[in-house]
């Protein structure tokens, strides 16, 4: 392996422990009442926009592109995008998505082949 390579792989990685660093704290943050985890509810510059929320959107879906490009995937970007499709009236809402997702990453749930297919409400 070359030096450029070992330190893109570095940088990758880097970037995808980014991601589920700000993942948690916002899934945090949305446990606690927070809305636009999942979707953009407000204006991008209205009082309650969550412009950290939508950078984490963006970033997921980055790093499933490059992910897909390596033929890997990683179940944490692939399952909060999942989650931020979940849009219909009988469906949950975000407060309780977002402690669904938190407790099963915590409890080291999230990938499970099981789990994977069940619903989280």
């Amino acid at each position: 392996m070359d030096s450029r390579h070992e330190m893109e792989s570095v940088q990758f990685e880097e970037l995808t422990e980014a991601f589920r660093d700000q993942l948690m704290a916002c899934l945090e943050e949305c446990a606690l009442g927070r809305h636009g985890l999942f979707t953009q509810r407000a204006a991008d510059d209205s009082p309650d926009a969550w412009p950290e929320a939508a950078l984490l959107r963006e970033l997921a879906m980055a790093l499933q592109g490059i992910f897909a490009q390596r033929d890997e995937r990683n179940v944490l970007c692939d399952e909060f995008l999942d989650l931020c499709t979940i849009h219909g009236e009988s469906d949950p809402g975000e407060r309780k998505l977002a402690r669904a997702f938190l407790d099963r990453i915590e409890q080291g749930e999230v990938g499970m082949h099981e789990q994977s297919e069940a619903r989280l409400w």
